[in-house]
């Protein structure tokens, strides 16, 4: 049975102390720090029930709706346990993109439909945004619906879907008008059934050989006007609102921390800190590494206080993924010509998955907003340069 009580009233290391006791005893070790990135839900099912039957699920969601109703400073806390006891990553954009959607936006009949849904993995989702045209530059979309009745008509292709073949709901964003000035103008919030007649999709394999990403096809999908979140051609304002979030979290330094242990962990068993330049590259990450978690802490108590983030949080993106890059990098050099390998890495301490870490670093810099984009989003809503285009 879901529990509820009110965790904001905890103090932070209260709260740690109880999500810790919790995840400890009840997330599955078989599934604790997994190799692969992104599993898919069948991959995650057992440990996606037991945190709805706890009624932990979704943090941020109101009790009301069957979250937590976690603060701001909760959240964090939430996130960083996650990350330190290495729990498993579920398809979470019906918890973390559509849920947050609907209950903000959605009418009362999409809220009683489809939040219970999500909760119990009924309805798996899928976020569908970037185009081929359209990835960094989304107001570019042009996959259509077009009004048939008490339907919309949907035509068109999105691409970089994650988990879409393991997904049978997606939220899309589609062109419902041309005929405004602007092109954030005429664009349209539509929930679809990925049964529905006219619904293709086609993996695409990464450098890993995993199907994360997807291209989703739709010819002349029929989807019911009632699946419209907002008001039709305003959905550019909801489509930025539900990604606000995501920002801060962009930058944690989760990923870069668990590669630095692991470079650690190579780098004594192969006995590189017996190497002056290995120790001086390796202080240098170590210091990075210090200095985000700094700069994550900083923004993090902007949101504890109940402030919002400025354009200046684009920073903790970059530093983040372009340091997890330089550690799996520098994790190749220590393996030598063991880094061919795909398999983990053998070391006293357990195995390394040096390859594997490497190649999951590639990401990162793309997903979420490319890292040039956030550079011109520095450079504009910080430094007040011009737009160069």
């Amino acid at each position: 049975m879901s529990e509820q009580q009110d965790w904001n009233a905890l103090s932070d290391d209260q709260f740690r102390a109880v999500f810790r006791s919790w995840v400890e005893a009840n997330c599955p070790a078989h599934l604790r720090f997994m190799r692969k990135q992104r599993p898919v839900f069948d991959e995650v099912s057992e440990w996606y029930h037991k945190l709805a039957d706890k009624g932990w699920l979704s943090p941020l969601w109101p009790q009301e709706y069957g979250g937590m109703g976690l603060d701001a400073a909760k959240h964090i806390v939430y996130v960083e346990e996650w990350a330190r006891l290495g729990c498993p990553r579920i398809p979470d954009h019906g918890i973390g993109l559509t849920g947050p959607l609907l209950i903000q936006y959605g009418t009362q009949a999409q809220k009683d439909f489809f939040l219970p849904r999500i909760l119990s993995g009924e309805h798996v989702w899928c976020q569908g945004y970037s185009e081929p045209n359209a990835g960094s530059d989304l107001a570019s979309l042009r996959t259509s619906a077009r009004r048939d009745g008490d339907d919309f008509i949907v035509n068109g292709q999105k691409i970089w879907t994650t988990l879409a073949h393991c997904a049978n709901w997606i939220l899309l964003l589609v062109r419902t008008s041309t005929d405004e000035a602007k092109r954030q103008k005429g664009i349209t919030v539509l929930l679809v059934d990925m049964t529905t007649a006219g619904c293709t999709v086609r993996p695409i394999p990464n450098l890993r050989n995993e199907a994360d990403f997807c291209e989703v096809f739709f010819d002349n999908v029929r989807v019911p006007a009632a699946n419209v979140v907002g008001e039709i051609d305003q959905g550019w304002a909801l489509a930025k609102a539900v990604l606000g979030h995501e920002r801060i979290f962009l930058g944690a330094p989760s990923r870069p921390e668990y590669a630095i242990k692991r470079l650690e962990r190579l780098a004594q068993d192969r006995g590189a800190f017996d190497d002056p330049g290995f120790v001086a590259r390796y202080a240098k990450l170590r210091l990075d590494l210090y200095d985000l978690s700094a700069a994550f802490e900083r923004f993090a108590r902007v949101l504890r206080a109940g402030g919002v983030l400025g354009a200046d949080v684009s920073v903790l993106k970059i530093f983040c993924s372009e340091l997890y890059q330089r550690i799996t990098e520098e994790m190749l050099t220590v393996a030598g010509e063991e880094a061919r390998l795909w398999d983990d890495l053998h070391t006293g301490a357990g195995d390394v998955d040096a390859m594997n870490l490497y190649l999951d670093s590639r990401a990162p810099t793309i997903f979420g907003g490319s890292n040039e984009i956030q550079k011109g989003v520095l450079a504009k809503g910080v430094l007040g340069l011009p737009s160069s285009f």
